[in-house]
């Protein structure tokens, strides 16, 4: 999901090396120099001094003038390897406050004062922190985690638009797509996410089951992983119970075109997110919405206009939204528009990249940036 991005900074001028645990053959079909490293993403003091080792040999022998880290754990892992390494200055960005700030557990608790002194000694070794919302912005500064260090509002990860209206154009007819997924022309209510608690699918299925009491024509189908969230998915005994109207597809490389086959698209995260990439594309597709107000969520919908905005757990309000969607189709087909607008205005990819390639000419000549967006980073062919 990050090489658009990454493309688009070398098209700027930068040298690019992604370093991530993902398999290499997408990074090197697209481009893009990929180094490996080993990362776990659930609690492992032993996986994560393990990253920082490799991370630092991976610095000492790229000598990157700027490190760009996203995600929680590299955006604390990242600057603690950097340390020692002189010519690398970092960039973090901050794309939600993750499930330690969802949940609601004793170990998420536990966890939350532990990751706030981390963010606290990581921002002594970086340059500067994006954040992808102002709620997250706001916290970090209220928590004292910023350390004097500075700080950018960069709204998303950036969506290439040309790209996902390409994907749309080229994809098969709806009517096939939703012949071969057993739904016919029923209504179809798409969620494109983590399979987890903490992105709202208990709330969901609860409410599937109140819309189906009312609407028994209506069907949902969820688009994401489960079997690799651990302890977080939701159980295949509770997809299960809801199967008569729930349809769970798993992971997808084909996005656009199941939300080019939807009648409506519902968000239930409780995570505190950056700005979801699902919610951008599904706004992108034109599709009405139903999201939680939630950081993140707040920045892509205006509650009413671009589609609706419900307590997240809510999950009998989270259905009267989904049935007034479908109900009100030209209501609806108006919000969708309104959100596609919102989302080319405000997040597409080439401003996003604007925005960062801004940032990092501040970084690179300590603050010598003229405030235009185009202009070139002051250090050429540098390494990122």
């Amino acid at each position: 999901m990050r090489i658009p991005f990454l493309r688009a900074l070398g098209q700027q001028g930068f040298r690019v090396t992604a370093v991530a645990s993902a398999n290499p053959d997408r990074f090197q079909d697209a481009g893009v120099a990929y180094r490996k490293f080993r990362f776990g993403r659930f609690i492992g003091p032993l996986s994560d001094r393990a990253a920082i080792l490799d991370l630092r040999e991976i610095l000492r022998a790229e000598r990157p003038d700027l490190v760009q880290s996203f995600d929680t754990k590299p955006n604390l892992l990242a600057p603690l390897a950097s340390r020692g390494v002189a010519t690398a200055k970092v960039v973090r960005t901050v794309n939600g406050l993750g499930w330690v700030y969802s949940a609601g557990g004793p170990l998420a608790l536990g966890l939350r004062p532990v990751q706030r002194t981390l963010h606290r000694l990581a921002a002594r070794c970086a340059a500067a922190t994006v954040f992808q919302n102002q709620d997250d912005m706001t916290f970090f500064e209220r928590h004292r985690m910023l350390g004097g260090r500075m700080a950018r509002l960069i709204p998303g990860s950036g969506v290439d638009l040309a790209g996902f209206d390409a994907a749309m154009a080229s994809a098969p007819a709806a009517s096939a797509l939703r012949a071969a997924l057993g739904l016919g022309s029923a209504p179809v209510v798409l969620t494109v996410t983590r399979l987890t608690r903490q992105k709202g699918i208990p709330t969901l299925l609860l409410a599937a089951e109140f819309v189906h009491q009312l609407r028994p024509d209506v069907r949902f189908v969820l688009v994401g992983p489960r079997e690799s969230e651990g302890s977080l998915a939701v159980s295949q005994a509770e997809l299960d119970r809801h199967a008569g109207y729930v349809t769970a597809l798993g992971p997808r490389s084909d996005v656009p075109a199941l939300l080019g086959m939807a009648d409506a698209f519902a968000f239930p995260t409780e995570y505190r997110e950056g700005v979801p990439r699902a919610l951008l594309e599904a706004a992108l597709a034109g599709l009405p919405i139903v999201a939680t107000r939630m950081p993140g969520c707040n920045d892509v919908i205006r509650d009413g206009w671009a589609g609706y905005l419900v307590p997240p757990r809510s999950p009998r309000l989270l259905a009267a939204r989904i049935l007034d969607l479908l109900g009100n189709r030209e209501a609806a087909a108006e919000m969708g528009i309104r959100a596609r607008e919102r989302v080319v205005a405000e997040f597409g990819l080439d401003l996003t990249v604007a925005r960062y390639c801004r940032l990092y000419r501040e970084v690179l000549c300590g603050g010598a940036g003229d405030g235009a967006t185009d202009a070139p980073v002051c250090a050429p062919g540098g390494r990122a």
